[in-house]
């Protein structure tokens, strides 16, 4: 039987799954490839210490470039992350004619543009199916299950860190400074956790759902995104008193001959399937223009689901390869026209409103009344009990119909400039659907 070999760059956690998978299930996927898949060589600047799998010495390394550039390496598995080490790598192996398979969402997202040109200049292949969701083969779904389709939108939760926070802060009301420090003792959040909870992790596979929906490379410094930090418990309690549920949201669409893509925390109805995604569980929710609302649910992060998405990448390429049918890198083929990148300003929403207004008679009017003026109307409005916020204010909650974001953001300017209230409002986006 031919042999398909596979060099790894990065013997980190995901690293060790494949292997440990490759290992496990080789003759399972020896019978359902035609191929035996071997790991040749693996590549990682510590090769010493355990990491849970056996292997033989001969094939570690602490030379990269030597491992793609082994003539018994068909595969090329980048797992190191970042933009640095891994670019550098990517590119030498697409320049060998390697087909390469990588997890690395924020070198795609930054990055993507040049490589995959690259890719199909070689005749050769990018997988990145672990790239978004982990286990979730969202990746596969958009690039095939629905190749059929006009993806009208996509909401996701796509990183669990900030899943767990909300969900920990919605259920035992705990501040999130408190659940942060519990997340990073459980290994859920880094030492450094702004790339999660700041939403640019989400932000990177949001820029890839993107390129896989509409066939272009979105800008990342164009993309609108807010992040969980800090986030008010008041916030998360109001939000279910009202039905709602906070969740972080990646959102992809179609607007009017458009596309928008921006990440937030949003609220989600309570009776709505992503609002019962917990924990540290992903979800994606597409929708498309013949199968409507399909939803996509799993571990996105992990060993064995991270890893199990990995191996199907591999096990796509090394069938490529027996057949002799090189995809000029599936991704590549899809850039189509590239449609306009809608500004924040330009989508409109329904919102949720908390505001500290000044505890006088006509505080309310006017407040609404601003708002009236810039076009934004109320949907509803609850005045909660004073407490020690801020002596002579009260918090008012409001929920918006749907506005332009510019209405909206010009509307909350002259509010707080008013003085009828102690502070910016806190504004957070409403699902639409």
């Amino acid at each position: 039987m031919k042999q398909i070999g596979v060099g790894l760059l990065g013997f980190g956690t995901v690293g060790a799954g494949v292997v440990d998978g490759l290992q496990r299930n080789r003759a399972l996927l020896s019978a359902r490839l035609g191929v035996d898949v071997v790991v040749r060589r693996i590549a990682d600047l510590d090769i010493t210490t355990p990491r849970g799998v056996a292997v033989d010495p001969a094939v570690l390394t602490t030379d990269a470039q030597a491992a793609i550039a082994d003539p018994g390496v068909d595969i090329v598995v980048e797992l190191i992350g970042g933009t640095g080490a891994a670019r550098v790598l990517m590119k030498a192996a697409l320049e060998a004619g390697k087909s390469v398979v990588t997890a690395n969402k924020k070198l795609l997202a930054e990055h993507g543009e040049a490589l995959f040109a690259l890719a199909q200049k070689r005749n050769v292949d990018i997988y990145f199916g672990a790239s978004v969701g982990g286990g979730i083969p969202i990746v596969r779904v958009l690039r095939e299950g629905l190749v059929g389709n006009a993806v009208v939108r996509i909401h996701g939760i796509l990183n669990g860190t900030c899943n767990y926070i909300l969900t920990r802060m919605e259920r035992e009301g705990l501040p999130f400074g408190t659940v942060l420090a519990e997340a990073q003792r459980l290994g859920y959040a880094e030492a450094d956790p702004a790339l999660d909870i700041d939403g640019f992790d989400t932000a990177h596979k949001a820029a890839i759902l993107a390129l896989l929906s509409y066939g272009f490379h979105v800008p990342m410094a164009s993309v609108p995104v807010e992040g969980i930090r800090g986030l008010d418990g008041l916030d998360v309690t109001y939000a279910r008193e009202l039905g709602y549920r906070i969740k972080l949201l990646a959102c992809v669409a179609r607007v009017d001959g458009a596309v928008a893509v921006r990440v937030g925390p949003t609220l989600v109805p309570l009776n709505h399937m992503l609002a019962s995604v917990a924990g540290v569980f992903n979800a994606v929710m597409v929708r498309g223009d013949m199968t409507g609302d399909t939803l996509y649910y799993g571990r996105g992060a992990g060993r064995e689901p991270t890893a199990s998405t990995v191996i199907g990448d591999i096990a796509d390429i090394a069938r490529n390869l027996r057949t002799r049918q090189a995809r000029h890198s599936r991704a590549a083929q899809n850039a189509r026209e590239t449609p306009r990148l809608c500004a924040a300003d330009e989508t409109r929403s329904a919102f949720y409103l908390r505001l500290m207004v000044r505890d006088e008679a006509g505080s309310l009017g006017r407040f609404t009344g601003i708002l009236g003026a810039h076009g934004v109307s109320i949907a509803a409005v609850m005045q909660k009990a004073a407490g020690s916020e801020a002596a002579g204010f009260v918090p008012v909650v409001a929920l918006t119909h749907a506005a332009q974001e510019a209405s909206l953001n010009a509307a909350l300017d002259e509010i707080t400039a008013s003085g009828v209230v102690s502070m910016r409002p806190v504004r957070l986006r409403l699902l639409e659907e």
